[in-house]
């Protein structure tokens, strides 16, 4: 018994270095539908993956001798979905509670820090804090995200006033750095403070001179680099501040507005501050459209819409504004399509893959297309922060980020069969369903699904593929 068991404990060893030994130079999904996104949708065709990128996209191409070939009877391929703006792959990050904006103040210390006195202490400020140099793909909520065909987010970090300088980073890889696309892309800016005992900021009005102040002493601080660098000698050279280079290096700001009260200060604010301005949160919007159309801003709508708290007390009567907000939230991304505003979508507070697909769903049962609730959630927010040329869309030269499904995205019956990042396939395992069948489960046509012990999606070394030749074909419906 026991020589029995040591021989297939090294069989099975010897098979798993074979599967890993034999990595797929390319891989094509053929015939399949593509929604490309960036131009007109291909009934049928084929797409080839190499070397991370997209090789080529189709309907008659040359298949390649070693590529690995993916059956796409009956599924259909959409650009990786792209989280507009989140704390994915930062693993410390908690997750925001609400839907006006970002995380709660984090708790009182059990050291209270000293009392501040102005903007010249610099409180809650952690411009220069990098998304890049925090994300790893050890976050748990990696999984469940892929697990529902999202293969990139915008990532920001989560304290303070100035929360840090965000990356546009993809959801897998073997370390922080290589799941970074881009960075920097932002400063966020959350309106958050301790209240009036904390010390300045303690108000409203103190968060709005705060934040004016810093760019009030950006523009002196970039006028004294710019002397000193033009006349260096006999010039006192400028002192360094981190905190201010945060805010230079940053292409643009990211700012709240979610009631329609704060989207007014918010648009009259981002004049005065004279920086390219993206404004998050939008709930109110359907009482703003016109505003910021004529303010020609882009702006990142929250899925995580306003609902009835789950432990409210029955005795309490909403307000007829909390009632309005509930029923009209859903139908903002729809009137901002309509009225030509540039947004995207983005989760917040809507971690799990189920609540995701139940917050878009709700978009487009409000009036959002299906066209463009998938631009919102790939091509646009890749234009909003100009990676546009490597994401966003399937196209040939782009990053293999992918999504392949087994339905219409997002409809409640869809799966997703596979996913790719960075042309690494992942196969989605099941979920626990949200109402009806909302999960992804095994292979396409039957294919056996390798041994599901996560949640999420998990990292594919080809279980399903048959790798005793390279053009054979996997999955579909035959």
């Amino acid at each position: 018994m026991n020589n029995a068991r040591v021989f297939a404990f090294w069989a099975v060893l010897l098979g798993a270095l074979a599967l890993q030994a034999e990595v797929p130079s390319a891989v094509a999904i053929k015939d399949a539908r593509v929604v490309t996104v960036s131009g007109a949708e291909l009934p049928k065709a084929t797409v080839l993956l190499r070397n991370g990128l997209i090789e080529d996209v189709g309907p008659n191409l040359t298949m390649p001798a070693d590529a690995w070939v993916i059956d796409g009877a009956g599924l259909t391929v959409y650009p990786g979905f792209f989280n507009a703006m989140s704390t994915w792959g930062i693993p410390d990050a908690a997750p925001a509670p609400g839907a006006s904006g970002r995380a709660a103040a984090p708790a009182t210390p059990a050291t209270p820090a000293p009392r501040v006195r102005g903007p010249e202490d610099r409180p809650q400020n952690y411009s220069y804090e990098r998304a890049a140099d925090l994300v790893k793909p050890t976050d748990r909520r990696l999984e469940g995200a892929r697990s529902l065909g999202f293969t990139t987010s915008a990532t920001f970090p989560n304290r303070g006033i100035f929360t840090g300088l965000g990356a546009v980073v993809d959801l897998a890889g073997d370390r922080g750095g290589n799941m970074v696309v881009r960075q920097p892309i932002g400063e966020e800016i959350v309106l958050r403070g301790g209240g009036f005992r904390s010390g300045y900021p303690g108000s409203l009005m103190g968060l709005f001179a705060y934040v004016r102040q810093m760019y009030l002493d950006l523009d002196q601080y970039q006028q004294a680099k710019q002397t000193y660098a033009a006349h260096m000698s006999g010039t006192p050279r400028p002192p360094y501040d981190h905190y201010l280079e945060g805010l230079l290096e940053s292409p643009r700001i990211l700012l709240p507005a979610s009631e329609a009260q704060q989207i007014d200060r918010v648009l009259a604010f981002s004049i005065e501050l004279k920086q390219p301005a993206v404004l998050y949160g939008l709930h109110e919007a359907f009482n703003r459209i016109d505003e910021l159309k004529q303010a020609n801003l882009p702006v990142l709508v929250n899925l995580h819409w306003p609902e009835k708290p789950r432990e409210a007390d029955p005795a309490d009567v909403p307000e007829l504004r909390q009632l309005e907000l509930r029923a009209k939230a859903p139908s903002v991304p729809s009137l901002l399509s309509k009225a030509g505003v540039k947004f995207a979508l983005y989760s917040e507070g809507a971690d799990q893959p189920a609540d995701i697909k139940k917050q878009v769903k709700k978009a487009i049962d409000a009036g959002l297309s299906k066209a463009d609730a998938i631009r919102a959630l790939t091509l646009s927010p890749a234009e909003i922060y100009g990676v546009a040329d490597r994401l966003g869309s399937v196209d040939k030269g782009k990053i293999a980020n992918l999504v392949v499904t087994k339905g219409d995205a997002f409809e409640e019956k869809t799966t997703v069969e596979y996913v790719f990042v960075d042309g690494e396939l992942f196969k989605p395992t099941k979920l626990a369903p949200a109402g009806g069948p909302g999960g992804a489960g095994g292979g396409p046509g039957g294919a056996p699904s390798p041994p599901q012990n996560t949640t999420g999606a998990h990292r594919d070394n080809a279980d399903d593929l048959d790798l005793s030749s390279p053009n054979r074909t996997e999955g579909g419906n035959n």
